[in-house]
């Protein structure tokens, strides 16, 4: 990428530097999180070297976790010069909690379906299928070990 674009950028220019597609550089548009793009006269969109650094920021902040909202708000720490980053670092640490929670999670569900899965034997067949049986067993039943979470 090169920061010091100074001719405007159409928009498959702007989606190439970025590393984005195309229509994901148009749904961050229609998001707000590019500020006002200029256009040309026949409607073009014309984008400038910032698009660009917004939408790598964007793009970053989204394979490290940060939700559509979140990248807003840090978009807004970023832009603001008197944000102590230690607001920046609590957002982090927030992300960092989220994410073990998420871990948690997915290392029980992954617990559980190991579980089931070693009630299946190839001398099972598919009607009397431990596994099957468990997955279609009704959410109150008692020892039912999947259960439904509504977060």
């Amino acid at each position: 990428m090169n920061p010091a674009v100074t001719t405007p950028l159409k928009i498959g220019d702007v989606a190439r530097l970025a590393e984005l597609s195309v229509d994901a550089v148009r749904f961050y548009e229609r998001e707000g999180l590019l500020g006002r793009v200029r256009r040309t006269p026949a409607g073009q969109r014309q984008y400038d070297g910032e698009a660009v650094r917004r939408l790598a920021f964007v793009r970053r902040a989204a394979g490290l976790g940060f939700s559509l909202a979140e990248v807003k708000a840090l978009l807004t720490l970023r832009v603001s010069a008197r944000t102590p980053c230690d607001r920046v670092r609590e957002r982090a640490l927030g992300k960092v909690a989220d994410i073990d929670q998420r871990i948690a999670e997915l290392q029980a569900m992954r617990d559980a379906l190991e579980r089931l899965a070693k009630n299946c034997s190839d001398d099972h067949p598919t009607g009397s299928c431990p596994f099957l049986d468990e997955l279609a067993r009704p959410l109150d039943a008692p020892g039912a070990a999947v259960q439904a979470r509504c977060d």
